[in-house]
């Protein structure tokens, strides 16, 4: 068979046949009256052979070495493939996340996309200051792509940087909540609190609805992010998970000032007290704990939190007692 009709067959070009003969892939020994190439059964063979390897990424090279190397081990090779695949596929991806972004902040003209590539990369600096400044670029009326800051958000270490790209998505309102909800969803827990530490700087419904769907998270602290905020913005549902929180001694103080803030509506300032008695009832409770939430009864008002108040000043726990005794007579005086 000559040349032009293994090309036609096999989808090999002429071309790349000569340049595999060349290379010594190939070694058509045949040749006609006229001097032409003539392939064999087995020469098509082998070009069959070296195009499969070459589809699974091998290079020329390592062609050659496979079907000649008597010795060849093709597993090595093989989970080099793997890396150098993955690899690229990690490489394409985050091109096309790249453009994606640019798109999606439609650029007017070349000098836009130059601004926003280079916003990209501060963002993906090393340098703590150059993402800070990529973050507050918003100022200057630099357009960042909101999905960009959303993911620097949610991966951002430092707290300075971390409270400045708070800050530019607060600025976007809900436009960033469909991205921050994903970050909810993460299998880690330190993203699905820089999640919500990211929502409750946005005040709006939907971004209370997320916070609220938080209180349920299975990790702790992410359970206790959102009740502080939601505390802070009158949701009742936030109540237990700042109580374990004085129990608990875990940023009590704040969630103490939560509970109080809370009380501000005399209904919810009984059903706090309420909760607060019960928790104070459990047999189980350390003495210190106790004292804390008698502490925390200090900032509730209305006639259930001094009832409580009362009772715990006959308290068995002395510390308990004295604590609720120096309360009531600070609230007798005011």
């Amino acid at each position: 068979m000559l040349i032009g009709d293994v090309a036609q067959r096999s989808g090999v070009s002429a071309r790349m046949l000569r340049h595999y003969e060349s290379l010594g892939l190939l070694r058509p020994a045949g040749r006609t009256d006229a001097g032409y190439r003539e392939y064999s059964g087995e020469d098509i063979r082998r070009i069959f052979h070296i195009e499969s390897l070459r589809s699974l990424g091998l290079s020329l090279r390592e062609v050659g070495r496979a079907l000649d190397d008597p010795g060849f081990e093709p597993t090595e090779l093989v989970e080099d493939l793997i890396r150098r695949t993955r690899e690229r596929i990690a490489s394409e991806t985050e091109l096309l996340t790249r453009l994606g972004r640019i798109g999606a902040a439609e650029p007017a003209g070349w000098d836009d996309v130059l601004q926003i590539v280079a916003l990209l990369q501060a963002l993906d600096s090393e340098s703590a200051g150059k993402r800070q400044r990529a973050a507050l670029s918003s100022v200057e009326g630099a357009s960042v792509p909101v999905e960009a800051v959303v993911e620097a958000a949610l991966s951002e270490s430092d707290p300075i940087v971390a409270g400045a790209l708070r800050w530019a998505l607060a600025q976007s309102g809900d436009g960033a909540l469909a991205l921050l909800a994903e970050g909810l969803r993460s299998p880690t827990a330190e993203v699905r609190k820089r999640a919500v530490q990211s929502i409750a700087d946005i005040p709006t419904g939907e971004a209370t609805a997320l916070l609220r769907s938080a209180l349920t998270d299975t990790d702790v602290t992410v359970r206790r992010c959102a009740a502080l905020e939601l505390g802070a913005r009158g949701v009742a549902e936030a109540v237990p998970t700042l109580l374990d929180m004085i129990v608990d001694e875990a940023n009590d103080v704040d969630a103490a000032d939560a509970l109080s803030g809370l009380a501000s509506d005399p209904a919810m300032a009984d059903q706090i007290s309420a909760r607060l008695v019960e928790r104070l009832g459990r047999a189980t409770m350390e003495a210190s704990a106790r004292r804390r939430l008698a502490q925390a009864l200090a900032e509730i008002p209305g006639d259930g939190a001094s009832r409580a108040l009362a009772d715990l000043a006959r308290d068995e726990d002395r510390a308990v007692a004295l604590t609720a005794t120096y309360i009531l007579g600070l609230r007798s005086a005011r």
